[in-house]
């Protein structure tokens, strides 16, 4: 029997109503929410904290669990949360996989983004009207 795969990622939104996202050196170079896949002896929250950290360099409180998303292309469950950035910092590359950080109206999402990306960000916003639990399908792309 083969372990599951688990992520986090974290939905960070500032005081004008934008939300963080990374943009990455790898792949579409797509933009995504700061967060990643589970470390052995690490819960959820705590892969949420970590990734948001090695990706922006930010502190972040990790709060309400606002979807889990089961991918069975890979077998892997996502978990999405909201974290406030504790230090009022501005978010900067922490990694080589990172090639910006910034924050974004959810009406201006940057390009190319998944259609994963945008759920789990409408989620977060709209998520007091709606089920935690969710599976979803191979990513559409918007370029």
């Amino acid at each position: 029997m083969s372990n599951k795969l688990m992520g986090s990622a974290s939905i960070i939104i500032d005081s004008e109503r934008k939300v963080l996202l990374v943009k990455h050196t790898y792949g579409k170079k797509n933009w995504e929410l700061p967060g990643g896949k589970a470390e052995i002896q690490e819960s959820v929250q705590e892969t949420a904290k970590r990734e948001v950290l090695e990706e922006t360099g930010l502190c972040v409180e990790v709060g309400d669990l606002t979807g889990v998303y089961y991918d069975p292309m890979y077998d892997m469950h996502h978990f999405a949360f909201i974290s406030q950035n504790i230090n009022d910092e501005m978010p900067k590359p922490n990694s080589p996989e990172i090639s910006e950080c910034r924050y974004y109206s959810f009406e201006e999402l940057p390009k190319p983004i998944s259609d994963f990306t945008i759920m789990r960000i409408e989620d977060a916003i709209n998520r007091y009207k709606k089920d935690l639990f969710h599976v979803i399908g191979p990513r559409q792309w918007m370029e």
